[in-house]
């Protein structure tokens, strides 16, 4: 069950970003780097912050990978390469969720401010999908703000009844 789970969530979020995204694309620059009353300011300035906390949480999972050194950092000003970027981060999140057949391994981090923690993979998955979400939500907010009378659908559902 949770293997499935996990894996869902995975494709969940590849599929779900892709959507935002693509919604995100028909904006011009200027629009999406305008201030939106997000808590990372803009949608931009979002979408930079989802991709800092997965390479975050990856190379906390792995070992692996960009290291950030701020919540709000702008990774990519460029929308192309950042877009570039998150597929990127997908296809390696999704190969790593999917390949695990454990959840019970410990990882051992320190968070952004050098507090050390000890948990288990299980709800630290749940926690970074859960992550997503809420800021995914926040950049669909935000595409209603900016103009987009009904971004794209993000109800997992959708992705559920689509594959069966």
């Amino acid at each position: 069950m949770l293997k499935s789970h996990f894996d869902q969530l995975a494709a969940y979020n590849h599929w779900a970003n892709r959507r935002v995204y693509d919604d995100a694309a028909t904006l011009p620059d200027a629009v999406r780097k305008q201030g939106a009353g997000l808590f990372f300011g803009s949608l931009h300035g979002t979408l930079n912050h989802m991709l800092v906390a997965d390479y975050i949480w990856m190379r906390r999972f792995t070992g692996e990978g960009p290291q950030p050194e701020r919540l709000n950092q702008i990774l990519y000003d460029d929308f192309a390469e950042l877009r570039a970027a998150r597929e990127q981060e997908d296809d390696r999140i999704f190969a790593f969720v999917t390949g695990l057949e454990t959840y019970d391994r410990e990882i051992v981090y320190q968070n952004s401010t050098g507090k050390t923690f000890r948990q288990a993979v299980g709800p630290a998955l749940t926690h970074f999908f859960n992550h997503q979400a809420h800021h995914r939500g926040q950049v669909h907010a935000g595409l209603t703000i900016a103009g987009i009378r009904e971004p794209t659908s993000l109800d997992l559902l959708i992705l559920q009844r689509s594959v069966g």
